[in-house]
C-alpha cells in the first residue's frame, strides 16, 4: 500500500534521539529551547513555545487570548476537529465560516457577511482560527483587516503549512495573526513523532502560554505573590496543564529542521508532476493562489462526479483495493454527531459539504519515488475511465 503520507527519518535523526537517551535530560533540558529557537529564527517570529501536540498548542493559544465561557470561536468546517474543539475546552461556543470553493480555506467574503450579522446580534467572535488547509495559507491580509474592524483575535492553524510562505514570507511570522500553530505529527511536513508549537510576537501572550503548558507553575520571583521560601520554591499562579514537549521530541525536531526546505521543495516537485500527469482526467486539480507558496502537506483532487459513472465511495474503495492509500481531508466538523447535538445540520455550509462529497487526498511524501507516483496515476486513471 502506498500511504497518503509518511515520515522521513534519517540516520542523523536517529543519532540525535539516541544522544538524548544517553544524556542527563529526557525532559526539561536544553533541546526544547534549542528547537524553539530554531523554528522561531527560521520563520521570523519572536517567541516559540513547544508542546506535546498541536491540539495542546491551540488550547493554550485560546486561553492566552482570553477565550472563556460566553465567548465565541469561529473556524472553518473543513479541518480536523481540534481546530474547533479548542474553543469548547475553554467553555466557549463554536461556529463555522464556509470555505472558498477554489482554495478550500475559510472564505473572507463569507466571513465578512457573517460578521455583519453577528455584530447586529451581539455574537461577534472572540477568536478566529484560520486553517491553512493542505498547506496553502488563507487570505490572511483580508482576515487581519476584518479582525481590526470587528475586534477579534486571530490564530493561524498552520499545522499543514510548516515551511510554506505567504506573500514571500514564511508562515509563522505572525505578521497577520496573534498566534500561529504548527503540528509535527508523523504525516506532517517535519515530525517530532508527536508535538506542536505556538508562535507569537507578543511578550504577554508568550508568558501566558508558557504558564499554561506547564501546570501554571513559575519559579520567576517577579511573578510570585511573596518572596520564595528557598531555592526549591515555586508557585502555581494559573490553572495550567502538562503539555510539555520532551527532549527526545525536540532533538528529532531539531534534526528534521535541517531538511525542512528540502522536504517542501520535494513536495512541490511531486505536485507539479501530478498536475501534468492528471490534467486530462475528470477531476479538479488543486489551485494555488499567487500569494501562496504552499507547504503542500496534502494533494487533494476533487472528482467531477457528473462525468463519472462511479460514486465518491466507489472510487475511494477501488483505489484502496489496488494498493493506493488515499484518504479524505476532512469530514466537515459541523456534521459530526457531537456538533449536530449543538444544533448544526446538513446544509449549513454548502461549499464545505460539496467539497467533502468530491475530495480525495492522493499519496504525497518526500521519499515518494516517481515509480510510486506513476503507480498512483496508473490506478487512478484506470478507476476513473473504466
Amino acid at each position: 500500500m502506498i500511504p497518503y503520507g509518511k515520515q522521513d527519518i534519517s540516520q542523523q535523526d536517529i543519532d540525535s534521539v539516541v544522544d538524548v537517551l544517553k544524556s542527563d535530560f529526557l525532559t526539561q533540558g536544553p533541546k526544547v529551547p534549542a528547537f524553539e529557537q530554531a523554528v522561531a529564527s527560521h520563520v521570523g517570529a519572536k517567541h516559540a513555545l513547544a508542546v506535546n501536540s498541536a491540539t495542546s498548542a491551540l488550547h493554550i493559544a485560546c486561553l492566552a487570548l482570553g477565550l472563556a465561557e460566553g465567548g465565541w470561536l469561529w473556524t472553518t468546517p473543513i479541518t480536523f476537529v481540534a481546530s474547533a474543539n479548542c474553543g469548547l475546552y475553554c467553555g466557549a461556543k463554536v461556529d463555522f465560516v464556509d470555505i472558498d470553493p477554489k482554495t478550500y480555506n475559510l472564505c473572507p467574503k463569507e466571513l465578512e457577511a457573517k460578521l455583519v450579522q453577528a455584530e447586529r446580534k451581539g455574537t461577534l467572535p472572540k477568536v478566529l482560527v484560520a486553517v491553512h488547509l493542505c498547506g496553502q495559507p488563507c487570505d490572511m491580509q483580508a482576515i487581519r483587516k476584518l479582525s481590526k474592524k470587528y475586534g477579534f483575535k486571530v490564530i493561524e492553524d498552520a499545522s499543514h503549512a510548516v515551511g510554506g510562505k505567504y506573500k514571500s514570507e514564511f508562515i509563522g511570522n505572525c505578521r497577520f495573526s496573534d498566534i500561529t500553530i504548527f503540528s509535527f505529527h508523523p504525516v506532517k511536513i517535519i515530525t517530532t513523532a508527536e508535538g506542536g508549537l505556538a508562535l507569537t510576537n507578543n511578550d504577554s501572550l508568550a508568558e501566558k502560554m508558557n504558564l499554561y503548558r506547564s501546570h501554571g507553575v513559575t519559579r520567576e520571583i517577579e511573578k510570585m505573590t511573596h518572596e520564595p521560601d528557598g531555592p526549591w520554591y515555586y508557585q502555581q499562579v494559573e490553572l495550567g496543564y502538562n503539555y510539555r514537549m520532551t527532549e527526545l521530541q525536540a532533538a528529532l525536531g531539531l534534526s528534521q529542521m535541517l531538511r525542512l526546505d528540502k522536504f517542501v521543495a520535494k513536495r512541490h516537485v511531486l505536485a507539479k508532476r501530478y498536475d501534468k500527469l492528471l490534467d486530462k482526467l475528470p477531476i479538479t486539480l488543486p489551485w494555488q493562489h499567487e500569494d501562496s507558496y504552499s507547504g503542500l502537506h496534502l494533494y487533494v483532487i476533487r472528482l467531477q462526479l457528473d462525468k463519472l459513472n462511479k460514486s465518491h465511495l466507489e472510487v475511494f474503495e477501488q483505489l484502496r483495493d489496488n494498493g493506493i492509500g488515499v484518504n479524505v481531508h476532512y469530514i466537515p466538523v459541523h456534521t459530526q454527531p457531537y456538533y449536530k447535538h449543538m444544533g448544526f445540520k446538513q446544509g449549513d455550509f454548502p461549499n464545505a459539504e460539496q467539497y467533502y462529497s468530491e475530495a480525495i487526498s492522493l499519496p504525497m511524501f518526500p521519499k515518494m519515488t516517481e515509480q510510486q507516483q506513476d503507480k498512483v496515476v496508473e490506478v487512478l486513471t484506470k478507476v476513473l475511465t473504466q
